[in-house]
């Protein structure tokens, strides 16, 4: 593990303007379909749910899960979520079950409606893979104004937001965390690259529950944007899999509970990440054009999973990226609020 430090705050004011769309910059970007989720401004129900004693999952019909797992004397909040005003409303649902101070937040990846609302919880310790430190740095500032302009209604006030979240912890492989008392551990683990190549789980080998951040999803769609199709397809999931979980809290969607239940979850995660394999595979292999890979992929998913959240925000920079990883390009290309739309009206007009 290392430490680290804090950065300075916010993305330019460039890439601000760029992601709200401000004096008409898109103005020659029309769509037939509303831009990712940016016109998705209903609010979803939160249902706080008690896991185990002292284990607590915040679900919100699609919208990213949360979670906390109580230590002898304190707390261990999972992902922290877009804003911290979004942040403390959280935390105030949780204060009805603990009073216990937050001395580590744990951070599933690097993306920014995981991380920015980090200053809310008062955390004496941030924890994270080496992986996600390294994104942040790489290119933590345009995901801020990317995620603003897909997900507006996610960021809760963003003049809130006090900067960039650094993690003060980070590890390569396992990290755990002993809760103190009978409370057993924690086990932080890198299960290899996935949604991301920083992703990490949260196992409580007491009760045999997960948190699984978007390595896994419960009845929503992937978004793939970031990822690495084939291993987390095959090694990835497979080493998720044999935790043996009984219950999982995955990025998004209801909690899964029963082995039965947890094992369909990673394998419809599973399918649809082969699916796309499949389908973009052979319109690349055939010389086709990146459209014509879109429409095999979303006609191959749409009847599955076309009504589960978020599914046509993401299939544009699903599709893209997998193109890119099937022409060779190893590591994703930074998605900016500029590339993001490019991405969109060629795809999705």
């Amino acid at each position: 593990m290392r430490w680290g430090r804090r950065a300075p705050a916010g993305p330019t004011g460039r890439s601000l303007t760029l992601a709200m769309g401000r004096g008409g910059v898109y103005s020659s970007f029309m769509t037939e379909k509303p831009f990712a989720s940016s016109a998705d401004l209903a609010d979803r129900q939160q249902t706080l749910e008690v896991l185990a004693d002292g284990v607590y999952a915040l679900t919100a019909e699609g919208d990213p899960n949360v979670g906390a797992i109580e230590g002898e004397d304190f707390l261990v909040c999972f992902e922290a979520l877009a804003t911290p005003v979004a942040a403390r409303a959280w935390l105030e649902r949780l204060r009805e079950h603990t009073d216990k101070p937050v001395r580590h937040l744990v951070l599933s990846h690097y993306h920014a409606v995981r991380t920015l609302g980090a200053s809310a919880f008062g955390a004496d310790v941030i924890v994270a893979h080496d992986g996600t430190r390294k994104l942040i740095t790489e290119r933590g500032r345009q995901d801020w104004a990317s995620e603003l302009a897909r997900m507006p209604r996610l960021f809760r006030e963003p003049a809130s937001i006090p900067g960039l979240t650094w993690p003060d912890v980070t590890f390569s492989d396992r990290l755990t965390i002993d809760l103190g008392g009978d409370r057993g551990e924690l086990v932080l683990a890198h299960c290899g690259r996935g949604h991301t190549e920083g992703d990490l789980v949260a196992w409580l080998p007491r009760h045999r529950i997960m948190f699984a951040g978007d390595l896994v999803e419960s009845r929503a769609a992937l978004y793939t944007g970031d990822a690495f199709h084939r291993p987390w397809a095959t090694t990835t999931l497979d080493r998720v899999a044999a935790f043996g979980a009984e219950t999982l809290v995955g990025g998004r969607g209801a909690v899964t509970r029963g082995r039965e239940a947890v094992e369909a979850a990673i394998g419809q995660t599973r399918d649809f990440l082969t699916t796309m394999l499949d389908r973009v595979g052979r319109v690349h292999a055939a010389g086709g054009t990146l459209k014509e890979a879109f429409a095999a992929a979303h006609a191959a998913l749409e009847p599955r999973y076309g009504r589960w959240p978020i599914f046509e925000h993401c299939m544009p920079f699903n599709v893209s990226r997998l193109w890119d990883e099937l022409s060779g390009v190893d590591r994703p290309v930074i998605w900016t609020a500029e590339r993001d739309r490019e991405v969109w009206n060629a795809l999705q007009s």
